[in-house]
């Protein structure tokens, strides 16, 4: 039976601006299973940035439950969110967020740098991760001798270099054309799926999403539908 590793239990979240009130969410409960790759789908200003910000700590709910890998992350303090994403969870973002004086692979080594990783052990692992999304001819390249594409596979592979339980992603082709996006939501599957990641992904965009296992689709600050896709069967 698959193991659910995040639960969302009637989640609200409330933002008061002036003297109004903003809903931003309206209740909103769900379930991921480990290994699943999850997109959460809606228009600007349905409510899914806020949703993705709650689950991976960076804003506390007004009120409702978030269970991830067993532990609620509402009740817990800045300095326990920190250690918890930085033991459990990767991001990738749209801006890519490289930085401008690292090659790809010094990028993609950077969040070992925080762990206390031995510098040979970083690189080693970062050209590992290099690899895997296919950047082999590139890992001496700065941000600024990539193409957008080639900037997002090293983000990817900053993701994984933690060997994270669950990755988010904030539309990660957005400043993508849209075969280079389809190339990398492709990626981002294969290799969550071989490592058995979990990913959720927030997107504005239908076509993008349809290739995920499930869709979680929000219209102001509501779960108006929820859609399981089967997962390819993998031939023996």
């Amino acid at each position: 039976m698959a193991k659910t590793v995040i639960e969302v239990k009637n989640l609200k979240k409330t933002y008061h601006i002036g003297e109004n009130k903003v809903k931003a969410l309206r209740g909103v409960s769900f379930s991921i299973e480990k290994g699943q790759f999850c997109a959460i789908v809606g228009t600007s200003g349905s409510g899914k940035s806020t949703l993705l910000n709650m689950l991976a700590g960076l804003e506390k709910p007004t009120a409702g439950e978030i269970i991830i890998a067993g532990e609620h992350i509402e009740n817990k303090t800045e300095n326990q969110l920190v250690k918890f994403r930085r033991e459990h969870i990767g991001f990738i973002f749209q801006a890519y967020n490289l930085m401008g004086t690292m090659n790809a692979v010094e990028n993609v080594a950077l969040p070992l740098t925080f762990r206390g990783v031995p510098k040979a052990e970083r690189t080693r692992r970062a050209k590992k991760m290099i690899h895997l999304v296919g950047l082999d001819k590139y890992w001496d390249h700065k941000p600024n001798q990539m193409s957008g594409g080639q900037q997002q596979r090293v983000g990817v592979a900053r993701a994984l270099v933690l060997k994270p339980d669950i990755i988010f992603a904030d539309e990660p082709t957005g400043n993508l054309d849209s075969n280079t996006s389809n190339e990398i939501m492709e990626l981002m599957k294969t290799v969550v799926r071989e490592r058995h990641n979990t990913l959720i992904m927030v997107t504005h965009d239908n076509n993008l999403a349809s290739i995920a296992d499930k869709i979680i689709r929000i219209v102001d600050g509501q779960i108006v539908e929820v859609i399981e896709n089967k997962k390819e069967e993998v031939a023996n």
